[in-house]
């Protein structure tokens, strides 16, 4: 159904929004992308795509705050995945007012862009995050929404956004919810990069709480359920996880890694990496049901395939990573 639509990908400079727009150009669409502004041009993970895919895409660099600049790369868009955020936690305790800025009035933008343009359908993202320390598992939408933290907050709010301008404006928005996602080219703010290129590199592996539990799913099969979200009627005005339903705990995580590097390295808890103790998330498990059963999506890849392919990744790049440090 992709052949010559015209879509609009915000954050397409980012790790998932790279993968997405990856598989929307081999599905034929003509991809636009809105990637954040910056002096140098760059074009985050896009730099990464295979040859001469770059050439085929349309990019826009802005900042969402802007509404003049979301209206006009909204214009002519058959299909939008919102995808543009601030997605650090930690970030967001340093810098509250940026992230709520740009996670909410952003989506406010487009949101209203999208409806004053007719698109056919908009797919937008929120996160596992919004469900907070899980109530009971595993975590279905029906879900209680807790603001743990100042990112997870804005994306409540960026979320009822969207929920009001289905109820309100009858706008196509389908509202995926992914947990935790890894893969080539996640920066080293994720757990997953962070264990690898220390394990690789160190003999400590610096970590804060190891008992943390979370629901990992390969970035290939998250791009997958934005796709599959997008092509259904049926997800119209919900709200769908895209997880793998398995969890595990940092800790395990972090054996499943050293063992498959066959590393030294030992594992050390790094107070500085350690979050504010109402704000953690302590346990994070999706029920991924309604994705079966609305879209058609489940997960391919297992996580120790997934964690293969990306060490394999994340070894060949070592030199963007700056190994040990914490990545706010």
């Amino acid at each position: 159904m992709w052949e010559q639509k015209q879509v609009l990908i915000t954050g397409a400079g980012g790790f998932i929004g790279s993968h997405l727009t990856e598989a929307l150009v081999k599905a034929g669409a003509k991809v636009r992308v809105f990637i954040r502004y910056n002096s140098r041009d760059g074009r985050g993970n896009l730099e990464d795509l295979e040859s001469g895919m770059l050439e085929e895409i349309e990019i826009i660099a802005g900042d969402l705050r802007d509404a003049d600049v979301i209206e006009r790369s909204v214009k002519g868009c058959d299909a939008v995945f919102h995808l543009g955020a601030l997605v650090g936690i930690p970030y967001s305790y340093k810098n509250p007012r940026e992230v709520v800025e740009t996670n909410i009035m952003g989506t406010f933008n487009v949101l209203t862009a999208a409806r004053d343009h007719g698109v056919e359908r908009i797919v937008h993202t929120s996160t596992s995050e919004v469900y907070g320390s899980a109530l009971y598992v595993p975590i279905d939408e029906s879900h209680p929404l807790q603001g743990q933290s100042p990112y997870s907050a804005s994306k409540i709010g960026a979320d009822k956004l969207a929920e009001s301008f289905y109820a309100s404006f009858d706008l196509p928005v389908v509202t995926v919810r992914p947990f935790n996602c890894y893969g080539p080219r996640q920066s080293a703010r994720a757990v997953i990069p962070t264990l690898i290129t220390q394990a690789l590199a160190c003999q400590e592996i610096r970590l804060g709480n190891t008992d943390t539990l979370r629901d990992f799913t390969f970035v290939t099969d998250t791009a997958e359920g934005f796709i599959k979200a997008a092509q259904s009627q049926e997800g119209f005005g919900k709200v769908i996880n895209i997880g793998s339903g398995r969890e595990i705990s940092i800790g395990q995580l972090a054996q499943i890694i050293i063992t498959t590097l066959q590393s030294t390295a030992e594992i050390v808890v790094d107070k500085a990496r350690i979050r504010p103790s109402r704000s953690e998330v302590n346990r994070l498990l999706a029920d991924n049901r309604l994705a079966k059963d609305t879209i058609g999506w489940e997960p391919r890849v297992s996580l120790e395939e997934g964690i293969r392919r990306t060490v394999s990744w994340v070894a060949a790049h070592m030199n963007r990573y700056q190994i040990g440090k914490y990545q706010i």
